[in-house]
C-alpha cells in the first residue's frame, strides 16, 4: 500500500519507515513560525516551561504583520516583546518595519519556506505552503513555544481527499474561484482533518499565485492542510528563491484516499462567498446587487502581483464609485515595489485607491480598512465571519481580485463583464 504526499512529508520528519492515516507521530520541524498576535503568547510560554535556548534560530520566522505599524498602545507593547526575544535569541528571519510583508506571502517569497518542508505557524492560513509541495498547518500558540524550545511536534497523520480538477477555466476565473466552487461544494467540515490533495490537468497549468490561494483557504474547509505536488512551474518559483535545500514529494499511484472529488473548472464562473460563511457561495450570475461600501483587494490569499495585475487591468481608465472606499494591499514590499515598477500603483491611485502597506490589519478587523454598523464590503481575503473585518452587523463578501476590482467601480457585487 503506497502513501500520500502528506503522508510521506510527514514520515521523512521522523525515524518511521511506514505510516497511515490516523496514527499519533512525533516530527521534526523545519520552519516554525509566529506573528505579533501569537507569538507573544508562545513567548511567555517558552520562558514558562524553562526555555533558555531557542532549538535552532534558523528554523523559527516571526514577522510582525497583524497590528503594524503598530495601531495602539497593546499592539506596540507585542510588538516589543517579539522584538526583544528576537534580538536575545538571534533569530535569523524576523521581520518588522520595512521589511516585513503579510507572513504567508512573505516566507515563500524569501525562499525560507521551501518543497518537503514541514512547517507549523500560529496562524491558521500557514496551510498557504501546501501550494510548494509542503506539509503546512496551523498550531496553537502553545504548540509553538514547544516547537520553539524542541524543534518537534506530535501530529495525528491526516487521511486525504483527492480533488481532480479538469478543463480549461473561464475568463477571470482564478484559483480563488476554485477554492471558493470547493468549499461551497462540500462545507466549512467537508474536510475536517484531512488534507486536500489538488491535482488534475487544470491544476498543472496554475500560477503559483492561484496555487498559495488555493492553499490558504485550504483551513476554511476544515482542513489539517492543502497540498500540490510539485511540478515545472514550482520549480521556476523555488529556484530562484529557495535559502535551502529541498526535496519533492508526489503520492504513489496506490496512496489510499477517504474520498475522490472531480471537478469540471469549465463550469465554474466566478464566484463570491455570502454572509456568513466562506461556503455560502453563489456564482457571479446568480449573486444579485448587493451594494457596497467597501472593496478590499490583498491579504496573504490575493495581495500578490498577479493579484494586483488582474485588478489593475480592470481598474485601468476606471475610478472606483465615490460610495465606494477601495483599499489596495500590496502583500510584501517586493510586491509593492514591482507594482510601483510596472505602474500598477499610478493605476490605483488613479482609480481613488487608498494603498496601504502590507498588512494583515484590515482582513482581521484589526486596523486600516474596519468596518461600521450595517456597511458591506467585497474582499479578496479568506474569512467573512460575523464581525470579522468590524461591526458585527457589518456584512464582508469574499471573491476573487476580478470581482473586488469590478464591484468597486460599480459601487455593488458585479462581474467584471458588465464594465
Amino acid at each position: 500500500m503506497g502513501n500520500t504526499i502528506t503522508e510521506k512529508i510527514l514520515m521523512a520528519h521522523t525515524n518511521l519507515k511506514n505510516i497511515s492515516a490516523g496514527q499519533l507521530i512525533n516530527a521534526r520541524v523545519d520552519i516554525s513560525l509566529g506573528n505579533d498576535v501569537t507569538a507573544p503568547i508562545a513567548i511567555k510560554e517558552f520562558y514558562k516551561a524553562g526555555g533558555k535556548k531557542v532549538f535552532n534560530k534558523n528554523k523559527i520566522a516571526l514577522v510582525l504583520d497583524h497590528f503594524t505599524p503598530n495601531k495602539d498602545i497593546n499592539s506596540a507593547q507585542q510588538c516589543k516583546a517579539v522584538r526583544e526575544f528576537a534580538q536575545k535569541h538571534k533569530i535569523t528571519h524576523f521581520y518588522e518595519g520595512g521589511s516585513v510583508g503579510i507572513e504567508h506571502a512573505l516566507l515563500p517569497e524569501q525562499g525560507i519556506v521551501v518543497p518537503g518542508d514541514l512547517v507549523i505557524g500560529a496562524d491558521s492560513h500557514t496551510c498557504t505552503y501546501g501550494a510548494l509541495g509542503a506539509f503546512a498547518t496551523g498550531v496553537g500558540s502553545t504548540d509553538l513555544a514547544a516547537a520553539i524550545l524542541t524543534g518537534e511536534l506530535w501530529f495525528k497523520v491526516p487521511s486525504s481527499i483527492k480533488f481532480v480538477i479538469y478543463e480549461k477555466l473561464q475568463k477571470w476565473v482564478s484559483g480563488k474561484d476554485l477554492i471558493l466552487y470547493i468549499i461551497g461544494r462540500i462545507g466549512v467540515d467537508g474536510a475536517l482533518y484531512q488534507a486536500m490533495e489538488f491535482t488534475g490537468e487544470t491544476i498543472g497549468k496554475l500560477s503559483m499565485a492561484d496555487r498559495f490561494s488555493m492553499a490558504n483557504m485550504a483551513i476554511e474547509a476544515g482542513a489539517k492542510n492543502g497540498i500540490f505536488a510539485p511540478d515545472k512551474i514550482t520549480s521556476e518559483y523555488v529556484k530562484k528563491r529557495a535559502m535551502r535545500n529541498y526535496n519533492f514529494y508526489y503520492s504513489d499511484n496506490d496512496a489510499v484516499y477517504s474520498d475522490t472529488i472531480e471537478i469540471n473548472a469549465a463550469k465554474i464562473e466566478p464566484q463570491v462567498a455570502f454572509p456568513h460563511l466562506p461556503s455560502n457561495v453563489k456564482g457571479i450570475s446568480k449573486s444579485g446587487r448587493v451594494k457596497i461600501d467597501q472593496s478590499l483587494i490583498g491579504s496573504c490569499t490575493n495581495g500578490r502581483i498577479e493579484d494586483l495585475r488582474v485588478a489593475a487591468k480592470i481598474l485601468k481608465n476606471r475610478r472606483a464609485s465615490s460610495n465606494v472606499r477601495l483599499i489596495i494591499v500590496p502583500a510584501t514590499p517586493e510586491i509593492y515595489r514591482q507594482a510601483l515598477k510596472e505602474g500598477l500603483i499610478d493605476t490605483f491611485m488613479k482609480a481613488n485607491a487608498i494603498i496601504s502597506p502590507p498588512s494583515c490589519g484590515a482582513c482581521l478587523g484589526g486596523h486600516l480598512g474596519i468596518l461600521a454598523e450595517g456597511e458591506r464590503a467585497v474582499a479578496t481575503t479568506n474569512r467573512n465571519f460575523v464581525g470579522r473585518m468590524g461591526h458585527v452587523r457589518s456584512e464582508v463578501y469574499l471573491a476573487g481580485p476580478a470581482v473586488a476590482a469590478a464591484s468597486a467601480v460599480l459601487g455593488r457585487i458585479a462581474s467584471p463583464e458588465e464594465l
